[in-house]
């Protein structure tokens, strides 16, 4: 302790700033034990791109994740002494080519890439968390009857998200759940369990999650987003179900780093969350070695990659250790 599982860098992540240096030696300096890094994977059709990204062609992406990787594992090589560094990557699920690529990517990277936070930021192939105009195009693009009200469309869209989501969670079991709610990036104060199909696909990822001992990311990243809460927001039901969380500031700059953790802090506090985890090489853990981790089948019959990581739960009471004092709270 501390933690976090999920950040960016300006160097490889055209929305963020700074070097991915200067974001591991942000993490040294305000104290952290255990960080990761996880750029975005690349997107593989043009129209995908963001603005910020124009200039760049879809392989200029992949050439880009190939240097974070190499650059990521330097720092980890580097710092040791100093920090345990994780090198993973955050999931798109804009088409189902996303997936089929993801899986190529992971095969071309093999054991560097050592864990998956799963996140979806597009519904309809139309980015969520762009801006406001996006996201409203996307939840009008669940359906074309115009007899539906905005009610019954916001709730196609909720479900839409959360059948992404599913996919993502079913086909890769990711270590890290991401931000479980971003769908109501822009209407957080709007209560999912109004919208029986889309609380109904959230009430399924949980429980799929839970069963095969993901963790879910606190996601202090909402805070700056003008949430009250982090992600999750309150009434998700991931600790009603057994839910284990893991800290993730989602920085996209240096100064980002643990940034409103005193606000999430008193938030996990108010909402009951006695335990917090995070996650640990295997190899560090003396009580296993790499050749005895055995390969998990994920639901749909595929074979899964060694596991590299394993959740590892906070010793004594998280609410007390000494860095949430440095941090404000």
């Amino acid at each position: 302790m501390p933690h976090s599982h999920h950040s960016h860098s300006g160097q490889f992540c055209k929305h963020a700033s700074g070097t991915l240096e200067e974001v591991v030696l942000a993490a040294i300096e305000r104290g952290f034990e255990v960080y990761g890094l996880t750029e975005h994977v690349p997107r593989y059709r043009a129209e995908d791109l963001y603005p910020e990204e124009e200039s760049m062609a879809p392989d200029g992406l992949l050439d880009q994740f190939d240097a974070f990787v190499e650059e990521a594992h330097r720092l980890k090589r580097a710092y040791a002494d100093k920090i345990s560094l994780l090198v993973g990557l955050e999931t798109e699920h804009i088409t189902s080519d996303d997936l089929d690529r993801l899986d190529a990517l992971l095969e071309r990277y093999g054991p560097r890439i050592e864990y998956i936070v799963g996140s979806v930021h597009h519904v309809n192939a139309i980015p969520i968390d762009f801006d406001k105009e996006m996201y409203q195009r996307a939840a009008l693009s669940c359906s074309s009857e115009d007899r539906l009200s905005e009610h019954e469309r916001l709730d196609l869209f909720f479900e839409a998200y959360f059948d992404a989501q599913y996919k993502v969670l079913e086909r890769f079991l990711p270590a890290i759940v991401g931000h479980v709610d971003l769908c109501r990036l822009y209407t957080p104060d709007l209560s999912l369990k109004a919208y029986p199909k889309g609380w109904n696909g959230l009430e399924r990822n949980v429980k799929f999650a839970v069963n095969h001992g993901l963790l879910f990311e606190a996601n202090a990243a909402a805070f700056r987003k003008g949430w009250k809460t982090g992600y999750p927001s309150w009434e998700v039901l991931i600790k009603q179900y057994g839910g284990r969380f893991a800290l993730s500031d989602d920085s996209h700059k240096p100064e980002a780093v643990g940034l409103n953790y005193a606000r999430l802090h008193d938030y996990l506090q108010a909402a009951g969350v006695t335990e917090l985890w995070h996650l640990r090489e295997i190899q560090a853990d003396p009580d296993s070695t790499a050749g005895q981790v055995a390969e998990e089948t994920a639901s749909n019959g595929q074979r899964l990659r060694r596991r590299l990581v394993k959740p590892a739960k906070m010793a004594g009471d998280w609410r007390q250790h000494g860095f949430w004092a440095t941090m404000g709270a």
